[in-house]
């Protein structure tokens, strides 16, 4: 049995499309999802579903009875401090993890374990901490240490569409790892299906070559067929414009000290190999998600 979290988001339904073509019969496949509606109609009848949030003690127990292997997501909750958010939102699911006695744990982490700055880096830092907490359980663990996505530029497709413009807080020029959310749910569905892995560790998923705001902004020009320049967005701008919308001070501070972390080069401390390297690249990204969500 393997427990899936967060199945209708980006990573997660990625990786239930991939379980259900990919699992053998024999492998049951369990969601916790809080609106079951939002599964596919063609999907549920494959499923076991549980109703609710995973970070709700009943749930988790529920949930994780009879498991062998969970995919754990946490979505963070801007109302919330990143303490709160990430090891203060996990922690009835490594008690579950426990009592119930499940064999293995794959998690959505981030790259900057080891780094100068891992201590300082807002978001990750607590993404690390949730990180330790579910290994303190005993379970076997991976870590997705995973960079920047590319789906973060959905966010900007209406700035693009209109101005031709999308924002970040780096420097224009400095390049990093960047990966589609679909690259890290392949990774997630080859650990969750093998399971001979033990022990406590993570794996980096990089996206193929390391890329800069500057690289960025030429390939979307050349895939979009208009021109798109970067604009480097200040601290303050950014910290002022959050907590205008509402998110919690902490939260928002969490989020303004990872990306100074990255501009310090966070994700900059796992070296590219062939295993870190994931296949789909920024160009395919902009033809088959960027420009449909861009020009329509």
């Amino acid at each position: 049995m393997i427990v899936i979290t967060a199945p209708t988001g980006n990573i997660g339904s990625h990786l239930l499309s991939r379980l259900l073509r990919s699992a053998p019969a024999e492998e049951g496949l369990r969601v916790v999802v809080r609106d079951p509606a939002r599964l596919p109609d063609e999907v549920r009848e494959h499923l076991e579903v549980i109703t609710g949030s995973h970070g709700d003690p009943e749930v988790v127990d529920r949930a994780f009875e009879g498991a062998d292997a969970v995919f754990w997501l946490v979505p963070p909750d801007s109302s919330l401090t990143p303490e709160a958010a990430y090891s203060g939102f996990t922690r009835p699911a490594a008690q579950a993890l426990a009592a119930h006695g499940v064999g293995h744990v794959v998690g959505v982490s981030a790259l900057g374990r080891g780094t100068p700055v891992a201590d300082r880096a807002g978001l990750v830092t607590a993404s690390l901490a949730m990180d330790d907490l579910i290994a303190s359980t005993g379970v076997a663990h991976r870590a997705l240490a995973c960079p920047s996505f590319f789906e973060n530029l959905l966010e900007e497709a209406d700035s693009i569409r209109e101005n031709g413009v999308f924002t970040d807080l780096v420097d224009a020029d400095r390049a990093a790892p960047m990966v589609a959310v679909a690259d890290i749910a392949a990774a997630a569905e080859a650990l969750l299906l093998d399971r001979t892995w033990t022990g406590a560790g993570s794996v980096p998923v990089l996206g193929p070559r390391d890329l800069s705001p500057a690289d960025l902004a030429r390939i979307m020009t050349e895939q979009l067929g208009q021109p798109v320049r970067y604009e480097r967005q200040s601290y303050d701008d950014l910290y002022s414009a959050l907590v205008g919308h509402g998110l919690d001070q902490a939260f928002v501070q969490g989020i303004v000290d990872m990306k100074r972390a990255k501009d310090d080069g966070l994700d900059a401390g796992v070296p590219r190999t062939d295993e870190s390297s994931s296949p789909t690249t920024f160009e395919q990204w902009c033809v088959q998600v960027l420009k449909p969500a861009v020009l329509t």
